[in-house]
């Protein structure tokens, strides 16, 4: 069902590493043709990102660029740019993660793609946006977790901060220009007109901390690392047990109360300091170990079976390997094979399933440039231009 979306869709990427590949990847899941141009000789910087044993694979580049064709071309050059240019007019959708002002050196800005295709939907993702003293740095994932302040917030009191250790700034920057993009291709389908969407990883990572941007506007206070527990609501954090943590959400008074039932403790719901969530807030820490004299004497199978029971939103904390392995983790089908046996670890899924199907479209990452002249056949070169842009150093 996701692959019929934008079938016949033709998607011309410029990005690398995580936020502008992850983009194209979910446009080829639903149905694009994704044209990936990558430098001759090297490629996207991900293909190198493995381990140092011999004939070790980049988990980002296989987990990050399924459902896409590889075209090598040097878009440093002048005859190189100008290839871009010409395959852009055979495209719908033009993508690139440059910093601003270098696509429109190259000539392939806005304007200049749009002049002779009014319809062209292009999309380009930025470090710090595109506007202000530092839009024209390049940047990376960890680096805008500090710089946005949402490195600032993870981990326990008192310890340094912590990166998020996902690409959580480049994933949802990903997401963001994934959604702008299908945006302007439904306004397309209504006027003929394309659109200029832009994304960024610094915006990004202020989208992520709505909520404390608005809780810091109301208090003037700024958040502060709070390890598991949130800021706003009590029992809300992980809990010891004999064999592990828990953790436990328990943001309203019902759920408080059940929590002091499962735990034989039903006292503290009438004690004047853990009566509303206000109270419990500034009495939190004495809550936090009230409970956890009772949950650190409790396996974590019983605990968590007594919450659910009541229905109380808990979690055991697993580990890696047991949360992939766990029943429920496999019931959702979030890996699954390749459509041809190429030989690399499972792929992972699209979260996404509309009429209770996933995107079939999942043909394995391709070797670097193994497309090059497939593409630029198809697009109307003939094998004496190609020959010549090889000769030039222009091709991979």
């Amino acid at each position: 069902m996701l692959e019929r979306i934008l079938a016949g869709v033709r998607v011309l990427d410029l990005t690398q590493n995580v936020a502008g590949p992850f983009c194209s990847q979910l446009l080829g899941d639903f149905g694009a043709e994704v044209l990936k141009v990558e430098r001759p000789g090297s490629g996207d910087d991900s293909r190198s990102w493995r381990s140092p044993e011999a004939g070790s694979l980049s988990p980002h580049f296989i987990a990050l660029n399924r459902n896409k064709r590889s075209i090598c071309i040097d878009i440093g050059s002048d005859a190189g740019s100008a290839v871009v240019r010409r395959l852009a007019g055979s495209c719908q959708v033009f993508l690139h993660s440059m910093k601003p002002g270098s696509a429109e050196a190259r000539g392939l800005g806005y304007e200049d793609l749009a002049k002779s295709d009014p319809g062209l939907v292009y999309c380009a993702i930025s470090a710090y946006g595109e506007e202000g003293p530092l839009a024209h740095l390049p940047g990376y994932d960890p680096v805008m977790q500090a710089f946005s302040g949402l490195m600032s917030l993870c981990g326990q009191p008192g310890d340094e901060p912590s990166r998020v250790p996902v690409s959580l700034v480049d994933v949802g920057t990903g997401m963001w220009a994934a959604i702008g993009i299908l945006g302007a291709c439904l306004e397309r389908s209504r006027t003929g007109r394309g659109m200029r969407v832009q994304a960024s990883l610094l915006e990004t990572s202020l989208s992520w901390m709505n909520a404390l941007i608005v809780a810091h506007a109301i208090s003037a206070k700024s958040p502060q690392r709070m390890g598991s527990a949130l800021a706003n609501a009590a029992p809300y954090e992980l809990f010891r047990v004999s064999d592990g943590h828990v953790m436990v959400a328990a943001p309203n008074d019902r759920l408080f109360a059940l929590v002091c039932d499962a735990l034989g403790c039903e006292t503290l719901v009438r004690d004047a300091r853990f009566a509303t969530n206000a109270v419990r807030l500034a009495n939190r820490a004495e809550l936090h170990r009230l409970l956890e004299e009772r949950t650190s004497l409790q396996g974590m199978a019983s605990l968590v079976a007594a919450l659910r029971n009541r229905g109380v939103p808990c979690g055991e904390m697993n580990g890696f390997g047991q949360a992939l392995s766990h029943p429920q983790v496999q019931a959702v089908g979030m890996t699954g094979p390749w459509s041809e046996d190429a030989g690399l670890p499972p792929l992972v899924e699209t979260p996404l399933r509309m009429n209770g199907q996933r995107s079939h479209a999942r043909s394995a990452p391709r070797a670097l440039g193994q497309d090059t002249e497939a593409v630029l056949r198809e697009a109307g070169w003939t094998d004496a231009e190609i020959s010549a842009l090889r000769e030039g150093g222009v091709l991979g």
